[in-house]
């Protein structure tokens, strides 16, 4: 059974402002740092084989600490950036709200029927990350890790248990919260949704 771990990067210093990244670049905050190396205790029982990031720095430092840790060999990529949010990108998300809440609340409940202004095309998001989940059930790999973004992450679940995209922000990953994927050649076992107990000793 092939296991494919998905995790949603360490606090990046827009998540600590509140500022709705979508492709902003933002580093990660202290409080980040200090959860991408609690992150590395989560695996170091069973070592992912190979570790997929995306390049922005919050997923990319995020995956750099477990890949130097525990000598994981690391690989970019680019399909599993977050999805582009278009002209509202670098708002403050609560002020963003206030002033469009019909039009986030539509956003939320189905992005595909109401999609954001000038936000990425969900056919051509989907056809990437689509492409890349099929290139992960070829790899030799059997356990992998995939350090992305809460965009790409719900989308790689919605997918690989057969949810519609419209459904995405029906799911939720904190922080480092670590989700598990199975795969038996046929199908896909959502086996664990935003497993975050590595962050208990900061209480």
């Amino acid at each position: 059974m092939k296991k494919i771990y998905l995790i949603r990067h360490a606090q990046s210093e827009y998540n600590e402002k509140g500022i709705f990244q979508g492709r902003l670049d933002s580093d990660l905050t202290p409080l980040g740092f200090v959860q991408s190396r609690l992150l590395v205790n989560r695996f170091k029982k069973e070592k992912p084989q190979v570790i997929f990031t995306s390049p922005q720095r919050r997923a990319y430092k995020t995956a750099l600490t477990l890949s130097d840790i525990l000598q994981i060999p690391l690989i970019v990529e680019e399909r599993i950036r977050e999805m582009s949010f278009g002209i509202l990108e670098g708002n403050h998300f609560w002020t963003m709200f206030e002033e469009n809440k019909e039009m986030i609340l539509n956003w939320l409940k189905d992005p595909v029927k109401h999609p954001l202004p000038t936000q990425e095309d969900m056919k051509e998001f989907e056809k990437r990350i689509r492409s890349f989940l099929e290139d992960l059930k070829k790899r030799k790999e059997e356990v992998i890790a995939v350090v992305g973004h809460g965009g790409t992450l719900h989308g790689l679940v919605c997918l690989a248990l057969g949810i519609g995209l419209e459904k995405m922000w029906h799911i939720h990953m904190d922080n480092t919260g670590v989700s598990l994927l199975e795969y038996d050649g046929e199908r896909f076992y959502l086996r664990e949704l935003n497993d975050t107990c590595h962050l208990v000793p900061l209480g």
